[in-house]
Protein backbone atom coordinates (compact mmCIF):
# COMPACT_ATOMS: atom_id res chain seq x y z
CA UNK A 1 0.00 0.00 0.00
CA UNK A 2 1.24 3.45 -0.60
CA UNK A 3 0.92 6.34 1.58
CA UNK A 4 1.70 9.75 0.01
CA UNK A 5 2.75 12.37 2.84
CA UNK A 6 1.57 15.72 1.42
CA UNK A 7 2.06 19.17 3.14
CA UNK A 8 0.42 22.41 1.53
CA UNK A 9 2.62 25.56 2.11
CA UNK A 10 2.05 29.07 1.67
CA UNK A 11 5.11 31.20 3.15
CA UNK A 12 5.21 28.42 5.89
CA UNK A 13 9.51 28.33 5.83
CA UNK A 14 10.18 28.87 9.54
CA UNK A 15 7.43 26.05 10.48
CA UNK A 16 9.01 23.81 8.01
CA UNK A 17 12.35 24.38 9.74
CA UNK A 18 10.77 23.39 13.25
CA UNK A 19 8.17 20.41 12.26
CA UNK A 20 10.29 19.15 8.50
CA UNK A 21 13.04 17.23 10.77
CA UNK A 22 10.83 14.87 12.72
CA UNK A 23 8.37 14.27 9.96
CA UNK A 24 11.35 13.04 7.69
CA UNK A 25 12.73 10.91 11.05
CA UNK A 26 9.55 9.28 11.47
CA UNK A 27 8.59 8.40 8.19
CA UNK A 28 11.15 6.72 6.40
CA UNK A 29 10.39 4.40 3.18
CA UNK A 30 6.84 6.99 2.44
CA UNK A 31 7.44 9.79 -0.16
CA UNK A 32 6.91 13.47 0.79
CA UNK A 33 5.22 16.24 -0.97
CA UNK A 34 5.17 19.90 -0.29
CA UNK A 35 2.27 21.43 -2.45
CA UNK A 36 3.32 25.09 -2.56
CA UNK A 37 0.96 27.99 -2.55
CA UNK A 38 3.35 30.74 -4.43
CA UNK A 39 5.19 31.24 -1.57
CA UNK A 40 7.20 34.40 -1.09
CA UNK A 41 9.50 33.71 2.12
CA UNK A 42 12.42 31.53 0.20
CA UNK A 43 10.00 28.10 1.26
CA UNK A 44 11.03 26.37 -1.61
CA UNK A 45 15.11 27.22 -1.74
CA UNK A 46 15.09 26.21 1.88
CA UNK A 47 13.49 22.92 1.28
CA UNK A 48 15.41 22.15 -2.13
CA UNK A 49 18.99 22.54 -0.22
CA UNK A 50 17.87 21.17 3.15
CA UNK A 51 15.47 17.90 2.48
CA UNK A 52 16.69 17.44 -1.61
CA UNK A 53 14.45 13.77 -0.83
CA UNK A 54 11.14 15.92 0.01
CA UNK A 55 8.96 16.40 -3.67
CA UNK A 56 7.73 20.22 -4.27
CA UNK A 57 5.14 20.87 -6.64
CA UNK A 58 4.47 24.18 -7.42
CA UNK A 59 1.18 25.94 -7.83
CA UNK A 60 0.58 28.91 -9.91
CA UNK A 61 -0.67 31.18 -7.11
CA UNK A 62 -1.72 30.69 -3.74
CA UNK A 63 -5.30 28.92 -3.99
CA UNK A 64 -6.45 28.40 -0.42
CA UNK A 65 -6.49 25.27 1.57
CA UNK A 66 -9.52 23.54 -0.94
CA UNK A 67 -8.13 24.39 -4.36
CA UNK A 68 -4.38 24.15 -3.08
CA UNK A 69 -4.67 20.22 -2.43
CA UNK A 70 -7.32 19.80 -5.29
CA UNK A 71 -4.45 21.12 -7.87
CA UNK A 72 -1.52 19.78 -6.34
CA UNK A 73 -2.98 16.29 -5.53
CA UNK A 74 -3.32 15.32 -9.14
CA UNK A 75 0.13 15.13 -9.69
CA UNK A 76 1.09 12.44 -7.14
CA UNK A 77 0.26 8.85 -6.96
CA UNK A 78 -0.93 7.11 -4.36
CA UNK A 79 -3.55 4.62 -2.53
CA UNK A 80 -3.76 7.18 0.45
CA UNK A 81 -2.64 10.59 0.81
CA UNK A 82 -2.01 11.93 4.28
CA UNK A 83 -2.83 15.36 4.21
CA UNK A 84 -0.66 17.16 6.80
CA UNK A 85 -0.36 20.86 8.30
CA UNK A 86 2.84 22.42 8.44
CA UNK A 87 2.37 23.24 12.20
CA UNK A 88 2.37 19.06 12.81
CA UNK A 89 4.62 17.45 15.06
CA UNK A 90 4.49 13.43 14.47
CA UNK A 91 5.96 10.87 16.76
CA UNK A 92 7.75 7.61 16.41
CA UNK A 93 5.51 4.80 14.38
CA UNK A 94 2.87 7.66 13.94
CA UNK A 95 2.12 5.80 10.58
CA UNK A 96 2.46 2.07 11.65
CA UNK A 97 -1.32 2.00 13.48
CA UNK A 98 -2.98 4.14 10.34
CA UNK A 99 -1.76 1.42 7.70
CA UNK A 100 -2.45 -1.33 9.46
CA UNK A 101 -6.34 -0.03 9.56
CA UNK A 102 -6.49 0.55 5.94
CA UNK A 103 -4.72 -2.80 5.15
CA UNK A 104 -7.17 -4.43 8.03
CA UNK A 105 -10.57 -2.98 6.74
CA UNK A 106 -11.28 -1.83 2.88
CA UNK A 107 -14.16 -0.30 3.87
CA UNK A 108 -12.10 2.37 6.10
CA UNK A 109 -11.53 5.16 3.55
CA UNK A 110 -10.64 8.17 6.19
CA UNK A 111 -8.91 8.18 9.18
CA UNK A 112 -6.89 10.27 11.70
CA UNK A 113 -4.76 10.16 14.68
CA UNK A 114 -4.99 11.48 17.94
CA UNK A 115 -3.97 14.72 17.90
CA UNK A 116 -2.50 16.72 21.20
CA UNK A 117 -1.45 19.83 21.63
CA UNK A 118 2.06 20.80 20.93
CA UNK A 119 2.23 23.39 23.44
CA UNK A 120 0.46 21.71 26.46
CA UNK A 121 1.14 17.68 25.00
CA UNK A 122 -0.86 16.65 27.67
CA UNK A 123 -3.79 18.21 26.47
CA UNK A 124 -6.19 17.67 22.81
CA UNK A 125 -5.68 19.96 20.63
CA UNK A 126 -8.75 22.00 19.25
CA UNK A 127 -8.86 21.19 15.71
CA UNK A 128 -10.00 17.72 15.70
CA UNK A 129 -8.53 15.99 19.13
CA UNK A 130 -10.13 12.42 19.01
CA UNK A 131 -12.54 12.92 15.85
CA UNK A 132 -14.93 14.77 14.76
CA UNK A 133 -18.91 14.87 15.21
CA UNK A 134 -21.42 17.26 14.23
CA UNK A 135 -25.32 17.62 15.46
CA UNK A 136 -28.60 17.88 13.87
CA UNK A 137 -28.07 21.32 13.44
CA UNK A 138 -23.97 21.15 11.69
CA UNK A 139 -22.26 22.33 14.86
CA UNK A 140 -19.26 20.64 15.35
CA UNK A 141 -17.34 19.39 17.88
CA UNK A 142 -15.06 16.54 19.06
CA UNK A 143 -14.36 13.67 21.30
CA UNK A 144 -11.85 15.29 23.95
CA UNK A 145 -13.04 19.26 22.63
CA UNK A 146 -16.59 20.78 22.90
CA UNK A 147 -16.21 24.57 21.78
CA UNK A 148 -13.61 25.99 24.68
CA UNK A 149 -13.83 22.83 26.70
CA UNK A 150 -10.55 21.01 25.94
CA UNK A 151 -9.90 17.82 27.67
CA UNK A 152 -6.64 16.17 28.59
CA UNK A 153 -5.81 13.09 27.13
CA UNK A 154 -6.13 10.53 29.96
CA UNK A 155 -6.44 7.68 27.82
CA UNK A 156 -10.27 7.98 28.30
CA UNK A 157 -10.71 7.87 23.88
CA UNK A 158 -7.95 5.03 23.54
CA UNK A 159 -10.03 2.50 21.49
CA UNK A 160 -10.16 2.92 17.53
CA UNK A 161 -13.71 3.69 17.00
CA UNK A 162 -15.89 5.06 14.11
CA UNK A 163 -16.20 9.31 13.59
CA UNK A 164 -18.15 11.26 11.32
CA UNK A 165 -15.16 13.48 10.21
CA UNK A 166 -11.65 13.96 10.20
CA UNK A 167 -9.36 16.56 11.10
CA UNK A 168 -7.96 18.85 7.97
CA UNK A 169 -4.58 19.18 10.41
CA UNK A 170 -3.91 15.22 9.78
CA UNK A 171 -5.98 13.85 7.50
CA UNK A 172 -5.67 10.42 5.82
CA UNK A 173 -8.04 9.47 2.58
CA UNK A 174 -7.63 6.72 0.10
CA UNK A 175 -7.21 8.59 -3.14
CA UNK A 176 -9.71 6.71 -5.23
CA UNK A 177 -12.69 8.26 -2.56
CA UNK A 178 -11.57 11.33 -2.74
CA UNK A 179 -11.07 11.41 -6.93
CA UNK A 180 -14.62 10.19 -6.97
CA UNK A 181 -15.83 12.82 -4.71
CA UNK A 182 -13.72 15.65 -6.99
CA UNK A 183 -11.51 16.25 -3.65
CA UNK A 184 -12.34 19.19 -1.37
CA UNK A 185 -15.08 22.02 -2.32
CA UNK A 186 -12.78 25.05 -3.91
CA UNK A 187 -15.17 27.39 -2.86
CA UNK A 188 -14.88 26.93 0.95
CA UNK A 189 -10.62 28.34 0.16
CA UNK A 190 -10.34 27.07 3.90
CA UNK A 191 -12.21 25.60 7.21
CA UNK A 192 -14.85 23.38 7.45
CA UNK A 193 -14.13 21.71 3.67
CA UNK A 194 -12.76 18.18 5.64
CA UNK A 195 -16.01 18.05 7.15
CA UNK A 196 -17.85 18.77 4.19
CA UNK A 197 -15.98 15.88 2.12
CA UNK A 198 -16.53 13.80 4.88
CA UNK A 199 -20.49 14.49 4.66
CA UNK A 200 -20.37 13.90 1.32
CA UNK A 201 -18.40 10.21 1.83
CA UNK A 202 -21.30 9.56 4.43
CA UNK A 203 -23.90 10.66 1.81
CA UNK A 204 -22.62 8.75 -1.29
CA UNK A 205 -22.30 5.66 1.30
CA UNK A 206 -23.30 5.18 4.91
CA UNK A 207 -21.01 1.60 4.82
CA UNK A 208 -17.53 3.35 4.30
CA UNK A 209 -15.88 4.25 7.13
CA UNK A 210 -14.03 7.18 8.96
CA UNK A 211 -11.78 6.21 11.84
CA UNK A 212 -10.09 7.36 14.62
CA UNK A 213 -6.97 5.73 15.28
CA UNK A 214 -5.64 6.29 19.00
CA UNK A 215 -2.36 5.00 18.86
CA UNK A 216 -1.45 7.14 16.50
CA UNK A 217 -0.22 10.23 17.95
CA UNK A 218 0.60 13.99 16.38
CA UNK A 219 1.15 17.37 18.17
CA UNK A 220 -0.21 20.20 16.56
CA UNK A 221 0.56 23.89 17.35
CA UNK A 222 -2.69 25.00 15.86
CA UNK A 223 -3.80 28.53 14.29
CA UNK A 224 -0.64 29.24 11.84
CA UNK A 225 -2.73 29.94 9.21
CA UNK A 226 -5.95 32.02 10.78
CA UNK A 227 -5.74 32.86 14.75
CA UNK A 228 -9.28 31.60 16.51
CA UNK A 229 -9.64 35.40 16.74
CA UNK A 230 -9.62 36.36 13.32
CA UNK A 231 -12.42 37.99 11.86
CA UNK A 232 -11.44 36.36 8.45
CA UNK A 233 -11.84 32.76 10.13
CA UNK A 234 -15.41 33.67 11.77
CA UNK A 235 -16.44 34.59 8.01
CA UNK A 236 -15.24 31.27 6.63
CA UNK A 237 -16.43 29.19 9.39
CA UNK A 238 -20.21 30.67 9.24
CA UNK A 239 -20.29 31.11 5.67
CA UNK A 240 -18.82 27.24 4.95
CA UNK A 241 -21.39 26.09 7.35
CA UNK A 242 -24.67 27.42 5.94
CA UNK A 243 -23.00 26.05 2.65
CA UNK A 244 -22.27 22.65 4.03
CA UNK A 245 -25.84 22.33 5.31
CA UNK A 246 -27.02 23.09 2.31
CA UNK A 247 -25.28 20.93 0.39
CA UNK A 248 -25.66 17.67 2.55
CA UNK A 249 -28.88 17.81 4.77
CA UNK A 250 -32.29 15.94 3.71
CA UNK A 251 -34.38 18.60 2.21
CA UNK A 252 -37.29 17.30 4.49
CA UNK A 253 -34.55 18.84 7.37
CA UNK A 254 -33.06 21.86 5.54
CA UNK A 255 -35.90 24.39 6.62
CA UNK A 256 -35.89 23.65 10.43
CA UNK A 257 -32.12 23.50 9.99
CA UNK A 258 -31.62 26.99 8.35
CA UNK A 259 -33.92 28.25 10.70
CA UNK A 260 -32.47 27.33 13.83
CA UNK A 261 -29.28 28.41 12.71
CA UNK A 262 -30.60 31.95 11.62
CA UNK A 263 -31.46 31.89 15.24
CA UNK A 264 -28.37 30.82 16.85
CA UNK A 265 -26.13 32.30 14.94
CA UNK A 266 -28.19 35.86 15.49
CA UNK A 267 -27.86 35.10 19.31
CA UNK A 268 -23.88 34.53 18.82
CA UNK A 269 -23.95 37.90 16.63
CA UNK A 270 -25.62 39.98 19.15
CA UNK A 271 -22.91 38.58 21.62
CA UNK A 272 -19.99 40.15 19.41
CA UNK A 273 -21.93 42.80 19.36
CA UNK A 274 -22.06 43.73 23.09
CA UNK A 275 -18.50 42.85 23.50
CA UNK A 276 -17.44 45.30 20.84
CA UNK A 277 -16.41 42.76 18.31
CA UNK A 278 -17.23 44.71 15.40
CA UNK A 279 -15.36 42.68 12.78
CA UNK A 280 -17.00 39.36 14.07
CA UNK A 281 -19.84 40.98 13.50
CA UNK A 282 -19.36 42.38 10.07
CA UNK A 283 -18.09 38.75 9.18
CA UNK A 284 -21.15 37.08 10.24
CA UNK A 285 -23.23 39.41 8.61
CA UNK A 286 -21.43 38.93 5.30
CA UNK A 287 -21.08 35.21 5.57
CA UNK A 288 -24.68 35.15 5.44
CA UNK A 289 -25.45 37.77 2.42
CA UNK A 290 -22.80 35.15 0.64
CA UNK A 291 -24.19 32.30 1.90
CA UNK A 292 -27.84 34.10 -0.31
CA UNK A 293 -25.64 34.74 -3.06
CA UNK A 294 -24.51 30.99 -3.73
CA UNK A 295 -27.36 29.34 -2.46
CA UNK A 296 -28.32 28.13 -6.03
CA UNK A 297 -24.77 27.08 -6.86
CA UNK A 298 -25.12 24.95 -3.28
CA UNK A 299 -28.21 23.58 -4.33
CA UNK A 300 -26.81 22.55 -7.65
CA UNK A 301 -24.14 20.43 -5.77
CA UNK A 302 -26.96 18.59 -4.00
CA UNK A 303 -26.71 14.89 -4.99
CA UNK A 304 -29.91 12.22 -5.35
CA UNK A 305 -28.67 9.93 -3.19
CA UNK A 306 -30.23 9.16 0.08
CA UNK A 307 -29.52 11.47 2.68
CA UNK A 308 -28.41 9.68 5.61
CA UNK A 309 -28.68 10.09 9.72
CA UNK A 310 -25.24 12.31 10.21
CA UNK A 311 -26.04 13.32 13.98
CA UNK A 312 -25.77 11.29 17.47
CA UNK A 313 -26.25 14.34 19.32
CA UNK A 314 -29.90 16.46 18.32
CA UNK A 315 -27.99 19.98 20.05
CA UNK A 316 -24.45 20.28 20.98
CA UNK A 317 -24.96 23.89 22.29
CA UNK A 318 -28.24 23.27 24.25
CA UNK A 319 -25.92 20.02 26.03
CA UNK A 320 -23.25 22.46 26.42
CA UNK A 321 -24.65 25.52 27.78
CA UNK A 322 -28.39 24.53 28.96
CA UNK A 323 -27.25 21.05 30.68
CA UNK A 324 -23.90 22.02 31.57
CA UNK A 325 -22.48 18.89 29.66
CA UNK A 326 -18.88 19.73 28.68
CA UNK A 327 -16.94 16.58 28.36
CA UNK A 328 -18.01 14.54 25.26
CA UNK A 329 -18.49 11.12 27.68
CA UNK A 330 -21.28 13.08 29.30
CA UNK A 331 -23.52 13.81 26.56
CA UNK A 332 -26.41 11.93 25.89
Amino acid sequence: MNLAIVILNWNGKKLLEEFLPSLIKHSKGHSIYIIDNKSSDNSINFINKTYPEVNIIKNKKNYGYAKGYNIGLKEIDADIFCLLNNDVKVTENWLIPIIKAFKKNSSIVVAQPKILDYNNKKSFEYAGAAGGYIDFFGYSYCRGRIYSTIELDKGQYNENTNIFWASGACFFIRKDIFNNLTGFDEKFVCHMEEIDLCWRINNYDSKLKKMFIHNSKVFHKGGATLSNSSSKKTFYNFRNSISMIVKNTSISNLFIILLTRIIIDSLILFNFLITLKIKHVLAIVLAYLNSILILPKNFIKRNNNKKHKHYVIKSIIFNYLILKRRIFSELK
